[in-house]
């Protein structure tokens, strides 16, 4: 295993960088466009853009891959990407904002992409689920690590020039990694209906997560900034609640192992309401206690989409995982676009603190939607069955799966 770890190195060393980068951005997006005097449902808009573009470059920037290679597509990629971080810190423009942020995330799943195809490509097969989990624990560590930054504080400039920075960090150790450029495979065939038939609960809970996690990184940080929270305060406050989703994902997992994924992820999103209803009822509740209430909300609400895809693989045949796995991530992305959209207009009618009821909200629907489909039809696992850490980046994520069939080159 530390061999594989050894080998992966130089990428999951651009990995840290990048999700710095990336978690800095979506929180400082977010502050910044309130200082511009961009409304909520404005900056809701803004994170929608992001997740379309998401969408739209899972698509399109392999093509780029297949054409140019992993180094040079990824160096062009991280480039262009802190140039537009650049442009965005130059312009208070609300629609050149939403141009960039739509390229923002176009960019970004492209470099995703990259990563994780390479990752597969090097890691030894016999230890690709442990190179799996620490991509995994990276993701969410770097991004609750980059809150950090926000303590430098000084103008909206300053900030912006240190995430560029990040992402042109990101680029280095790829250009000079040792590692063989893997090869390049066709995207997965979506098929949305064909999964909703079997397995709809895995379909509706990657839906609900991506509403609920598109607006907890677009506008999470206005709520707390809405509560009095300073600039600092706002990046720990996010940083524990990224924390609870790195340090209860694998147990929480784990019990989704032992019982119905559908009663796991009932139970997981009925705490994930209670936990957010405690927020919308307690807007004056001390430091601690706060700081509680979003670690347990944030450990609940990013396990969701794991839980959702084991539950999804536990149905699917070898050969159709990669398929499963795309489908499910399409739906996750079309929830996280409209998630920020319709939480930010509702903030912006009513009052930014409601962006907990509209969590408790969603939680709830899911709890009683899983209860309900455990209730009609029950399963026994299978000892085969187990649970893997997982991020929504790209469908490529899904060829470190440990029950991922073997793709030749």
């Amino acid at each position: 295993m530390l061999s594989s770890i050894r080998t992966t190195t130089p990428l999951l060393s651009s990995t840290v960088f990048l999700l710095m980068g990336v978690g800095l951005l979506h929180t400082h997006i977010a502050l910044q466009g309130a200082v511009l005097g961009f409304s909520v449902a404005m900056i809701g808009v803004l994170t929608s853009a992001y997740y379309t573009g998401f969408l739209v470059g899972t698509y399109t920037v392999p093509r780029l891959t297949h054409r140019f290679g992993h180094i040079r597509t990824f160096a062009f990629c991280t480039s262009l990407l802190a140039v537009v971080v650049l442009v965005q810190a130059l312009t208070s423009a609300y629609a050149a904002w939403l141009v960039l942020r739509v390229l923002q995330g176009l960019l970004l799943v492209g470099l995703y992409a990259i990563i994780e195809s390479w990752l597969n490509t090097a890691a030894d097969p016999r230890h690709r689920s442990s190179v799996f989990a620490v991509y995994m624990m990276l993701n969410l560590g770097a991004s609750a690590m980059a809150q950090q930054f926000l303590h430098i504080g000084g103008e909206g400039f300053v900030l912006f020039c240190v995430v560029a920075i990040l992402i042109c960090a990101a680029n280095l150790p790829v250009v000079v990694t040792p590692q063989p450029q893997p090869a390049i495979h066709a995207a997965p065939r979506v098929q949305v209906g064909r999964m909703f038939r079997l397995v709809p609960t895995a379909l509706v809970s990657a839906l609900i997560s991506g509403m609920v996690l598109g607006a907890f990184w677009g506008l999470l940080p206005l709520y707390a900034a809405a509560r009095g929270l300073g600039v600092a305060e706002v990046g720990t406050y996010m940083s524990v609640a990224i924390a609870g989703g790195v340090v209860l994902q694998l147990p929480l997992g784990r019990l989704s192992d032992r019982i119905d994924r559908r009663l796991a992820l009932a139970l997981i999103s009925a705490t994930a309401a209670l936990a957010a209803l405690a927020n919308l009822v307690l807007p004056n509740a001390g430091h601690t206690v706060a700081m509680l209430l979003v670690f347990a909300f944030g450990g609940m609400s990013f396990a969701v989409y794991p839980i959702a895809v084991a539950h999804l693989v536990d149905y699917l045949r070898r050969d159709e995982l990669l398929s499963g796995s795309s489908t499910v991530l399409l739906v996750n992305g079309i929830g996280s676009s409209v998630g920020p959209l319709l939480a930010g207009t509702l903030m912006s009618l009513t009052r930014p603190t409601l962006l907990f009821g509209w969590f408790a909200a969603l939680d709830g629907l899911l709890a009683g939607y899983a209860l309900y489909r455990f209730m009609r039809r029950k399963r026994e696992v299978t000892p085969d069955d187990s649970f893997v850490p997982l991020v929504h980046t790209t469908p490529g994520a899904m060829d470190m799966h440990p029950d991922a069939p073997e793709r030749s080159a």
